[in-house]
């Protein structure tokens, strides 16, 4: 029996899809499991397949973004009649097309302007120097009395609109070619002006600059979005603290016949065992309320050629060192192939960014909303440090808190800081 082939929901959060490919066309016998089209939700492309075999009938949906559940196409057999699912197909785009030629209508209505015949207020005087200097008063705004046009009005309007030449200017101009009306500035044009012009006009030439348009991807716009949205709603500050990484090098040695484990999986253990000890740190904002946990669910952010990921390692805080690492290296490998559902995508608390492996000694991570907090993890580097009146060599490393100061005062990130250092320092301190 034919049937739709509706936009699948993957995950509780969303809501809408963007179909970008199908890799079938009308006419195509479909088996079980095969690849029907590919959908881009938030920042993850996912591969769709098909529930059910048969032929595919009709494509209702192409390259398009629709709600979930909304149908796509149609499948079936060869020789089924399709009529009643695609006047379904049809009743519910009529709707759509209505509702958006509304929202066009709405949305091309002029700007109020200027009812023919209205009366502009001018003076007399400056009425007569508008004609004698060949002024449109229409065009120039008035300072007087209810917005009158005074006779300065008019005359700081032909000032301003005046083109000034020296007579040199104006032959060499004429000599080159140079249209001066092409020059910008602000008083008189003189004769090095119309120079510069042709020069800066035959380097245009030997240059060829040119510019390059693209649409942003759909994961791009998300992140710009983000990004703007959490500058404009949390006023943060930002924290830098040095800890010495010769503990976690230890650490590492100690596991490496049995695990390999990165700094950034340590991190994670760590940070979210000191986060219960800090829950503001660890909180969400809710109109007047701030909702603390006591759990950790661990944002750890991916970097891909097209955009950043941040997978969730929930409920880290109970999770061991092996079980995190592992789920950060699935996580991981699975953002750069696509493979990630919404779900792992969210619900976030905190999130860790490293940017240590490209160099970076310092940065200020920006807070990925609705989390309140984010630890910015940078590079490892030699440094010289006095330990009882002596100078040693210490592997260190530069961690940078950005905290939302809506809920996380400064001595609050200081205090968190300064017991993540001694835990970072001495992770054996975690087994107490």
């Amino acid at each position: 029996m034919a049937e739709f082939i509706v936009m699948p929901k993957m995950g509780l959060t969303m809501t809408k899809g963007t179909l970008t490919n199908w890799r079938k066309k009308e006419g195509d016998l479909i088996n079980k499991g095969d690849i029907l089209f590919d959908v881009e939700t938030d920042k993850l492309t996912n591969k769709i397949e098909a529930k059910t075999a048969g032929v595919l009938r009709k494509i209702l949906v192409d390259k398009e973004t629709v709600d979930v559940l909304v149908p796509v196409a149609i499948i079936g057999r060869a020789d089924e009649d399709i009529s009643e699912l695609l006047e379904q197909a049809s009743g519910r785009e009529k709707k759509a097309e209505r509702q958006k030629e509304e929202y066009q209508k709405e949305a091309e209505k002029p700007a109020p302007v200027r009812q023919a015949g209205e009366r502009i207020k001018i003076s007399p005087r400056a009425k007569k120097i508008a004609k004698d200097l060949k002024v449109d008063y229409n065009l120039v705004k008035g300072t007087g009395p209810d917005g009158a046009i005074t006779e300065e009005d008019v005359r700081k309007f032909d000032e301003q609109t005046e083109i000034k030449v020296s007579p040199t200017a104006a032959i060499v101009a004429e000599q080159l070619g140079v249209d001066i009306l092409n020059i910008e500035k602000d008083t008189r044009i003189m004769k090095s002006d119309v120079i510069k012009y042709k020069l800066d006009e035959s380097l245009a030439k030997y240059a060829d600059p040119q510019e390059y348009r693209q649409p942003m991807t759909n994961m791009r716009k998300i992140i710009a979005e983000r990004m703007l949205q959490s500058i404009q709603t949390s006023p943060s500050v930002s924290f830098n603290i040095k800890v010495d990484t010769r503990g976690m090098k230890q650490l590492r040695d100690e596991l490496k016949d049995t695990i390999r484990v990165s700094y950034t999986d340590i991190l994670v253990k760590v940070v979210s065992q000191v986060l219960l000890q800090y829950p503001l740190l660890n909180s969400t904002v809710d109109g007047d309320e701030i909702i603390t946990r006591n759990y950790v669910n661990m944002g750890v952010a991916v970097a891909l050629p097209a955009g950043l990921l941040v997978p969730v390692v929930k409920y880290a805080n109970v999770k061991g060192l092996k079980e995190i690492s592992n789920e950060i290296k699935d996580l991981g490998e699975r953002a750069k192939t696509n493979d990630l559902m919404p779900d792992e995508l969210s619900g976030g608390t905190f999130t860790i960014s490293n940017l240590g492996m490209y160099g970076i000694e310092s940065f200020t991570p920006i807070i990925n909303q609705p989390e309140v907090a984010i630890l910015g993890v940078n590079t490892i580097n030699k440094e010289p440090v006095v330990v009882n009146d002596e100078v040693v060599i210490k592997s260190m490393m530069n961690l940078s808190l950005t905290a939302d100061h809506r809920v996380v005062d400064g001595a609050v990130a200081a205090e968190f800081l300064a017991t993540l250092k001694v835990y970072i320092e001495k992770p054996g301190l975690l087994l107490l």
